[in-house]
């Protein structure tokens, strides 16, 4: 709210001066906290689109500094947490039809397309390197047997076997992206 002051502030004065601007400015914000995720179905109501921040939201969730060589190891993108509150982000998102992408590294792996695609997401920002792969997957797969890939995922208890079975699902569709 306070940003959006700020910018309706800033779109004043812009007027006064006579400076042309897009009047139809969309506002969004970053999901890269578990407390941005708690909170994001009041958020939903004041932004035009949402990008959830999974390096972040990660590294913030599982509290594990994903720079420290000590501790990366318990960096996984494939916690069950990390997956309930992307899940959640997108719900709250699509109830209020609220566009939303996702970016960081788990954007960009296939390991992970299908779970994302199952859960609701149509947005991935990826770099220029990864397109072609997030491309294959999407082409080779349907939006059930992603739907069925994440409840699946959804229903398992710890990261090591969730990745296991996801590289598992992108094997059998897609196996010529299988690591």
């Amino acid at each position: 709210r306070q940003a959006k002051m700020v910018l309706a502030d800033v779109m004043e004065d812009l007027q006064e001066h006579g400076v042309d601007f897009d009047h139809d400015l969309a506002v969004g914000m970053m999901v890269e906290v578990p407390a941005a995720v708690m909170m994001i179905d009041h958020f939903v109501k004041e932004v035009d689109f949402l990008s959830i921040g999974t390096n972040d939201l990660v590294q913030y969730t599982l509290a594990v500094d994903r720079s420290n060589k000590d501790v990366v190891a318990l960096y996984n993108a494939a916690d069950p947490a990390v997956l309930k509150l992307i899940g959640m982000t997108l719900e709250a998102a699509r109830a209020k039809s609220v566009p939303t992408n996702l970016c960081g590294q788990m954007s960009g792996s296939p390991t992970y397309t299908m779970l994302l695609l199952g859960l609701g997401l149509r947005q991935f920002s990826v770099t220029p390197s990864a397109i072609p792969e997030i491309k294959k997957v999407c082409r080779s797969v349907t939006i059930e047997q992603c739907e069925q890939t994440a409840g699946r995922a959804q229903s398992m208890e710890n990261a090591r076997d969730i990745k296991a079975y996801l590289k598992e699902e992108l094997r059998k569709h897609v196996p010529e992206l299988a690591q």
